[in-house]
Parts: structure tokens; sequence; C-alpha cells
């Protein structure tokens, strides 16, 4: 395990037609959809595989060798919710060993190196720090120690996640950092914001 105390998990999907981007695909079609997605998951990397902190891909269904590099540990999503994937991807990673997680999606462009690092910065002086998403979601989340009531009981994919999240960490009188807000690519409509 590396010495740096920080870690970065990318949640993604195998990369399989009529298995991403499902929306997307509606009017794109799956193939379309399927290589909309593999760029989203190069950019990525790109932005994340020189970084110097633990590295984690969690996918969805199988290990893949070719994704990423061995500089990433490839985990299993486990859980019966996106909630509860996200919360045991967290609690496994702090406990072993690491003090600070983030945890990122795949369909966001304009991540990059920067927002990781402040992200990380921000997470010694606050218990969560926040990426939000232009649809009312979230493109980040990190913390040094897992809280499964901000996973528990969300209405995934609706535009109250992030209020959602904010009115649980006030209630436990907790404090939080929010990033800039990014756009992210679920339908065609947002497709628009990028060069894809």
């Amino acid at each position: 395990m590396t010495k740096n105390k920080n870690a970065i998990i990318v949640f993604a999907r195998n990369p399989v037609s009529g298995k991403v981007k499902t929306r997307l695909a509606e009017i794109t079609g799956k193939e379309k959809a399927l290589e909309i997605y593999k760029i989203l998951l190069e950019n990525i990397y790109i932005n994340i595989k020189d970084l110097n902190y633990g590295k984690f891909l969690f996918l969805s269904d199988y290990f893949d060798e070719n994704l990423f590099d061995p500089g990433f540990t490839q985990v299993i999503q486990k859980g019966s919710d996106l909630g509860e994937k996200m919360y045991g991807a967290i609690d496994s990673v702090l406990k072993a060993g690491f003090e600070k997680v983030i945890i990122i999606g795949t369909d966001i462009p304009g991540i990059d190196y920067k927002i990781i690092s402040e992200a990380f910065n921000e997470l010694s002086y606050c218990d969560v720090v926040i990426g939000p998403a232009r649809d009312g979601g979230y493109y980040l989340i990190g913390m040094k120690e897992p809280d499964v009531s901000l996973f528990e009981n969300m209405e995934w994919g609706s535009d109250r996640v992030l209020s959602e999240t904010i009115i649980r960490i006030n209630k436990k009188d907790g404090s939080f950092y929010l990033l800039k807000e990014l756009n992210d690519i679920d339908t065609y409509e947002d497709l628009k914001y990028f060069n894809l």
C-alpha cells in the first residue's frame, strides 16, 4: 500500500453494450452510448492515473484487466442499491488504512486533478466534501469516517440527492465543503455541454 493516506475510488460499470448510459442509448443507440461511456472512462483514467494516492476501481460486475492499469486495485461492488455499494466501498477502503477517501463516478468530463486535490485538502477541515452536479446530484463525495446515514434510503438519480445529503449532514451537526458545480452526462440533452 502506498504511504499516502489518501485514496480515490472510481465507481464504474463494466463497459458492456446495453448496460451503460441507458437513458442516453434510448436516443443514440446502444453502440454510440457505449462509445461515449468508453471516452468518459478514458478521461477519468487520464486525469488520475499519475496522482500519488491509493487508487481503486470498483466495477459493477467483473474484473477487467483491459481497464486502467495495475496501479488501480480492482474491486467488485457489493450491495443492493447504489447507496449500499458506495458506502461499502468507502468503508472498506478506510478500513484498509486510508485516512481520507473520495469516490467519483465516470460521467463527469470536467473532473480533473485540481478538483481532486482540492477535495483532499478541504477534508482536513471538514467532515464531508461534495462535488455538486448540475442535475441536483453529486459527482464526488469524500469523507474520513464512513457515514451510512448519507447513503441509506436515498432517491438516487433524483434532483434532490445533493440537497438531501446536505440536510442529513446538518442534522448531525457535521461540516461540509462544496466543490465547484460540474455537468454530467446522463441524457442526450447533456451532450450539448461537451464535444463528444
